[in-house]
């Protein structure tokens, strides 16, 4: 097949990805403000979908590690490599939509990579100081998130201390409408580069582009992909986020998005991809662990958390195998 049109599949599959990871991940930005009727869901999502896309607009940095980090060098990253790293990654997001487990797009996303780059190239092909610094990234993140969010909701429990709890949830809900946007927003500043440096990355190793900045035409088009994805919903996940985690009051989800978009917004500025669906999840159990230990469902914490950690092997295996067979096809 002429590289042009392996190019060309490369960038179809990385839009659908950046789709499918819009309506997967719309949890991230809407469950908590659905789950305390701070919003309609219909008024959530539509929200949503318009700053996705604005967020996706304002940086690349994130574009540019998932592009530039992962590998020793961007000639070792053909569209075949591509082509079977973003099938891994969008069967493994297709997969726990459909069973309601949230999962890490980012994890998929870079177990695919993983797994095509070693078995075309070998370990020696893989850049270790990237890898590890983009993993700790995703380790951590959430980690702190929940801590961050334990800070933050105990924080809040002490400004609203002798105020009426209606009056707490009617202020929060009011306020929770902001936060819900920023969560958005700042999903969008993450979650949609990633597609934008896959596909950078497929344009210069064919020679399209003469280095790894991400051209306009590439951010545009990851941004309305991401818009339109978000707009579908994700319904599944969204009721296990906003409700099977932690029972959440407006003052809750409040905390949550809050801390969430601010943990997120800052990986972003640092040039770091990070996992929103685990950082809104570490959140959630901080701020429901504010309230009280037993007040999270930590089987269903522990359920994700084997979900997170199965991504990256299960989706590197499946690049792995999907290279060998293309290498075979083609």
């Amino acid at each position: 097949m002429p590289d042009i049109y392996l190019i060309g599949l490369v960038i179809a599959l990385a839009l659908a990805f950046d789709f499918i990871n819009g309506f997967h991940d719309t949890a991230n930005a809407i469950a908590t403000s659905v789950a305390t009727r701070a919003l309609s869901p219909q008024v959530a999502i539509i929200m949503s979908a318009f700053l996705n896309f604005f967020g996706a607009m304002i940086s690349t940095g994130v574009a540019k590690t998932i592009g530039g980090e992962i590998v020793m060098s961007p000639s070792m990253v053909d569209s075949v490599v591509l082509i079977s790293a973003l099938t891994a990654a969008i069967a493994w997001n297709l997969f726990t939509w459909w069973i309601g487990m949230p999962s890490s797009s980012s994890h998929a996303l870079i177990g695919g990579v993983l797994g095509a780059v070693i078995i075309s190239y070998g370990f020696g092909a893989i850049n270790g100081a990237g890898v590890i610094t983009i993993v700790l990234g995703l380790v951590l993140s959430p980690m702190i998130a929940m801590f961050t969010g334990y800070t933050l909701m105990t924080i809040l429990y002490i400004v609203f201390r002798n105020v009426d709890k209606s009056r707490v949830n009617y202020i929060s809900t009011k306020v929770q409408i902001c936060s819900a946007a920023l969560m958005a927003f700042s999903h969008g500043s993450n979650d949609a580069q990633k597609s934008m440096g896959i596909i950078t990355l497929a344009l210069l190793s064919g020679g399209y582009i003469a280095e790894l900045e991400v051209p306009d035409l590439v951010k545009i088009a990851c941004a309305l992909a991401m818009c339109a994805g978000t707009s579908v919903g994700g319904w599944r996940i969204i009721r296990t986020v906003g409700n099977k985690i932690f029972r959440m009051q407006p003052v809750h989800g409040l905390a949550a998005d809050l801390n969430s978009s601010i943990t997120i917004f800052t990986a972003t500025m640092m040039h770091l991809p990070v996992s929103t669906t685990h950082v809104v999840t570490g959140s959630i159990m901080g701020v429901g662990w504010a309230k009280r230990f037993r007040a999270v469902h930590w089987n269903v914490a522990y359920q994700m958390v084997s979900a997170w950690v199965m991504t990256i092997p299960c989706t590197a295996a499946v690049g792995a195998a999907m290279y060998l067979l293309m290498s075979h096809i083609l």
